[in-house]
């Protein structure tokens, strides 16, 4: 699943960096916006067939890959 998560999140934003460095912050290095959390909840919805509301998430949840990871993690 790991894989799956740094696959989607590189398909939205086309950073490669986000691989090679799994606590790059992404919102302080305009990596992540507002929009962003949206195409990444949608896609993950789609390709992991886990439903999360904008509204359940907090930046703080998805601020570096790796707090991604483990949130997407606890939600399945």
């Amino acid at each position: 699943m790991k894989e799956k998560i740094l696959d989607i999140m590189v398909e939205i934003t086309g950073v490669d960096e986000i691989k090679e460095d799994l606590d790059i912050e992404l919102f302080e290095e305009g990596i992540f916006d507002s929009l962003a959390i949206v195409e990444f909840l949608i896609e993950v919805e789609k390709q992991l067939g886990l439903k999360i509301e904008p509204t359940e998430i907090e930046r703080e949840d998805i601020e570096t890959p790796n707090k991604a990871i483990e949130f997407i993690t606890k939600r399945s």
